[in-house]
């Protein structure tokens, strides 16, 4: 199961943040006006997320129009909240 009460709160998070990685990930792919309802949730996500993949960004050049950092974080992030988070 992706979410399960019987998780700790670490582990809730942890897929949280993914979850999170992935609605970036999706309202990206859509061009947005500045009059759309969704500028917030998307400057929310971007607050959220930038801070983790920047660092990543500085390391790992794109491959054409992909953004390969992202890719790195996502499957981290998993990793992480799989084989830790969710085992404490």
């Amino acid at each position: 199961m992706f979410f399960s009460l019987s998780d700790g709160p670490l582990c809730l998070l942890g897929n949280i943040y993914v979850l999170i990685l992935v609605a970036r990930a999706v309202m990206s792919w859509f061009p947005m006006r500045s009059d759309s309802p969704f500028v917030p949730v998307a400057r929310f996500l971007n607050a959220v997320t930038e801070p983790v993949l920047a660092p990543f960004r500085r390391v790992i050049p794109p491959a054409g129009m992909f953004d390969l950092s992202f890719l790195v974080v996502v499957i981290l992030a998993e990793l992480v909240t799989s084989l830790i988070l969710c085992r404490i």
